[in-house]
């Protein structure tokens, strides 16, 4: 008697035949050499099979209907928000207690950042990861994370959590395993002999924490091994090269999605395939096995998009969202590390020219099945992403230019308004990154009066304009709404004291959050014009990420102008950068596509003045 199939097989075979093509020619690209692949092949299967089979019939219900709705993450009704749990609510059932608050922001995607199990003491802010499969217990268990994801579910929010790819903590089962010389867990590592090949790779590899972890390996003599370690000596790089690992990670991703992940954020996905001679960072291979990971999401947990971390230059960085044999079918969304790194070079000079050029010139105007992840600020420090090239090409020197923006926003410049603290000063190259909360780098902490408050008010709302017109979804780092402060109580924390980072990850101040619908306090202000901006942008059609974006010339070069050309009409941001009214001509305006004047942002009608749009200090319009 044939056995009979059941709906929910077809469907998995469907999915399958669906996804092989971009699956099986990039695994056979990756392994295929080996004696094991055809093993490793039906193995593969075999887990996504498994997977499937034990995905919750809610999580099934909800892959047919973003099959159906591919484009849900490029909605203008995702707005993202992004916190450590214990910051923000103490732990998973504060979460619970704090989900109204989002709902008023009016949030529909909420990043949970790094929550899985991670080595105890420094675990890099909790990407040393010794158990994939555990929740961090000061944050509570496995059991409290799917009761967030559900009532998210039941809220219409996703959620996103981080997978550390490139590496384990030293601590994880399979690290302890190869150290104790299991010869199976040490191809899951990069292990040496001798200190010969990993002096050749140095030659040509960066270092990723020069003053708290310099180099890139770590010799244990207790193994006899030199062990790569691009990012910290507790942090254990993963050898891709072994199709068990890419299996390992499949088997995890797919764990993850069944407990209701919607989002998986792959960390430091740029450093997982390693050449001699190379930088070690976003080889070919990375996209290959990026790409190979989509799919096998798609196969068994359809609802469930994947963000590449990767904070690089944008040549670099659209490989991630998918260019060439990839195009479509790698990442769906990527952090615009150069919207933002803009974003304040304009903010510092009162000039959109190298803005308007580098966005401009480097960005296609549309993404295939992608988009982008915009931000301000987020966890990290603020590397000056600016190279030589752009910067001549708008008269600047790129050095010059570098170093002026590390002066002013950490506050040594003359005349700044901004307060921040230097990140990972390199004396041999002058790299100086910055670490500060949004208010602080915009001018809150330094104001000494109504004005100057006033002006800070009006940055922060200004960039949180700015990234929700731009298309993708924008984020929201935790605080930012409200114009929460530096923090510099970091200092006299053991553990935090070497890393000026901890200076922007305050503690959430719930006491300032219970007055944001009242006064006309900064964060009460900051508080309900953001709420506004994703409220409008909610409202504005037009702003959906599959319409192309495109950065124009205004005729100002104090005025950055955006067009979002949407079939039914053009719109146009325009966002003054300067702390002085600006005017454009109204048939400057008009010939960028706006015909009547209506500001999408105020819900209101804009009314030209001696036949100009006048816009105030750090004013901000979306014209149709």
């Amino acid at each position: 008697m044939a056995r009979t199939i059941s709906a929910d097989d077809r469907i998995f075979e469907l999915r399958l035949a669906r996804s092989a093509p971009d699956l099986f020619p990039m695994l056979e690209a990756l392994y295929g050499s080996r004696p094991d692949y055809p093993a490793f092949r039906e193995r593969l299967v075999k887990v996504l099979r498994k997977g499937w089979a034990e995905r919750p019939e809610d999580l099934k219900l909800l892959d047919l209907k973003r099959d159906l709705e591919p484009d849900w993450f490029q909605r203008p009704d995702m707005a993202g928000y992004v916190f450590y749990i214990d910051r923000f609510a103490g732990d998973l059932k504060g979460v619970l207690d704090r989900l109204d608050y989002l709902e008023d922001l009016g949030i529909t995607y909420v990043h949970l950042m790094p929550c899985l199990k991670p080595r105890p003491g420094d675990s890099d802010g909790g990407y040393s990861v010794m158990d994939y499969r555990q929740i961090n217990p000061t944050y509570g268990s496995m059991t409290d994370f799917e009761a967030v994801s559900a009532a998210l579910r039941a809220r219409g929010m996703s959620l996103c959590v981080d997978l550390v790819l490139n590496h384990t903590a030293k601590e994880h089962a399979w690290a302890r395993k190869a150290a104790k010389g299991d010869p199976k867990y040490r191809d899951y590592y990069l292990m040496f002999d001798s200190p010969d090949l990993p002096r050749l790779y140095e030659q040509t590899l960066v270092e990723v924490f020069p003053d708290n972890a310099p180099g890139n390996f770590t010799h244990y003599p207790e193994i006899g091994k030199w062990v790569w370690t691009t990012f910290n000596e507790h942090q254990w790089d993963l050898n891709w090269a072994n199709p068990a690992v890419f299996l390992e990670i499949v088997e995890v991703m797919l764990f993850l999605a069944n407990k209701g992940v919607d989002v998986l954020r792959l960390d430091a996905v740029a450093f997982m395939w390693k050449r001699l001679g190379t930088r070690c960072q976003s080889e070919p291979e990375v996209h290959m096995i990026l790409q190979a990971l989509r799919a096998c999401s798609r196969i068994a947990s359809a609802a469930v998009i994947h963000l590449e971390e990767a904070i690089v230059a944008p040549a670099e960085m659209l490989p991630y969202l998918g260019r060439g044999r990839h195009d479509g079918k790698e990442g769906n969304l990527a952090y615009h590390n150069s919207l933002m790194v803009q974003f304040w070079s304009a903010l510092a000079t009162r000039d959109t020219r190298l803005m308007t050029h580098v966005m401009g010139t480097h960005f296609p105007d549309r993404l295939t099945n992608a988009t982008y992840a915009t931000y301000i600020r987020c966890h990290d420090d603020i590397g000056w992403a600016v190279t030589d090239e752009d910067a001549a090409a708008v008269g600047l020197s790129g050095h010059g230019h570098r170093a002026f923006l590390s002066d002013f926003y950490e506050g040594s410049f003359p005349g700044t308004f901004a307060k921040g603290a230097l990140f990972q000063v390199n004396e041999a190259t002058g790299d100086k990154r910055i670490s500060g909360s949004f208010a602080s780098l915009a001018g809150l902490e330094r104001a000494t009066d109504d004005a100057g408050r006033d002006m800070a008010v009006q940055r922060i709302l200004l960039g949180h304009a700015l990234i929700a017109a731009w298309g993708g979804i924008p984020l929201i780092y935790m605080g930012d709404e409200l114009a929460l402060l530096n923090d510099w109580s970091y200092l006299d924390h053991p553990d935090h004291a070497h890393d000026s980072r901890w200076v922007h990850r305050p503690r959430m101040d719930w006491a300032l959050a219970a007055e944001r619908h009242r006064g006309e306090t900064p964060s009460a202000r900051v508080f309900r014009g953001t709420r506004t901006i994703l409220a409008r942008r909610r409202a504005t059609p037009a702003l959906h990420a599959a319409h192309p974006v495109r950065v124009v010339p205004s005729g100002n070069d104090a005025v950055l102008a955006v067009q979002r050309l949407a079939p039914t009409g053009a719109l146009l941001g325009l966002f003054n950068f300067t702390e002085d009214w600006q005017h454009l001509p109204e048939s400057r305006v008009r010939a960028l596509g706006v015909t009547a004047l209506r500001d999408e942002l105020s819900d209101a009608i804009v009314t030209p003045h001696a036949g100009q749009i006048v816009l105030p200090p750090y004013g901000r319009v979306w014209l149709t």
